[in-house]
């Protein structure tokens, strides 16, 4: 399999962020790739939420959902993408940050909502309160694809290794994890974090990047990664935005495999005893 990333630097006016889209569609299948991925919010990064919105509509109704959707069936490749910003359709008024599986015929094979959402004060004075805007997922989702299956997630779920266990019992060979990370906690945390989930699941990880300083005045990590089921980086894209391309040798999920067998080990926990 030859997998794109797309590190991004998206920003206000979500055109924009579709042009660059189709964009990263096309340079990825200029380059061979079968299957893109794409960051969290990868159409629309707006910490204003008063302003976002305007431009935040239901699913049947996203340009840039439908713009990928077109663009994966014109040039024959699967796109995972990350996640868009989305009006809620569960009856709650708040919106859903939700990722898409489309597959080389413009179809969509899969949708996953953020399921751990992120509020936090950080010590660089950042208030971040995503509960306030986003409504969580309720399920974890993984789907097959021509190269394994892929489990699905978005940035913050990285921090809960109970949802890439289950992904990983449910077969699992990838796991997507997109993400617009903080640059704090991506300097300390993004590596060791993805490297970790990657050898717990014995699976590749693939994690397309939001990356610099964005309109709404926020800064992002980069650093888009993919690694393989024994931990090793065989991609990271560094700061800047832009598509890379990496082969995934999915004989390498099976070597790795026969020689730590955790997913064969792993036993189900029950209460925990706590002794006095």
């Amino acid at each position: 399999m030859r997998a794109a990333l797309y590190q991004a630097n998206t920003g206000i006016d979500p055109l924009i962020g579709v042009r660059f889209l189709v964009e990263a569609v096309e340079r990825a299948a200029g380059e061979g790739a079968d299957m893109l991925f794409t960051p969290e919010m990868s159409e629309l990064l707006d910490r204003d939420r008063a302003r976002a919105a305007g431009t935040i509509v239901a699913e049947d109704e996203d340009v840039a959902l439908a713009a990928m959707r077109e663009a994966a069936a014109k040039h024959g490749l699967w796109v995972q993408l990350g996640s868009l910003a989305l009006r809620g359709d569960r009856g709650d008024a708040r919106n859903v940050n939700r990722s898409f599986v489309i597959d080389d015929k413009g179809a969509i094979r899969a949708r996953y909502d953020k399921m751990h959402l992120f509020d936090i004060d950080l010590p660089d004075g950042q208030s971040i309160r995503e509960s306030a805007a986003y409504a969580p997922g309720a399920r974890a989702v993984a789907v097959d694809t021509p190269w394994g299956r892929l489990g699905l997630s978005i940035c913050y779920d990285l921090r809960f290794p109970d949802l890439f266990r289950a992904l990983s019992d449910a077969g699992a060979d990838m796991l997507a994890i997109p993400a617009a990370f903080t640059v704090p906690t991506g300097k300390a945390h993004w590596h060791v974090l993805m490297r970790a989930r990657a050898i717990e699941a014995g699976a590749f990880v693939i994690a397309a990047a939001q990356t610099g300083s964005h309109a709404d005045g926020r800064t992002t990590y980069g650093h888009s990664l993919v690694v393989d089921p024994w931990g090793e980086v065989l991609l990271d894209m560094g700061d800047a935005p832009g598509v890379a391309v990496v082969e995934i040798d999915p004989a390498r999920l099976a070597e790795v495999r026969a020689q730590i067998p955790v997913l064969q080990h792993r036993r189900p926990i029950g209460a925990v005893e706590v002794a006095s």
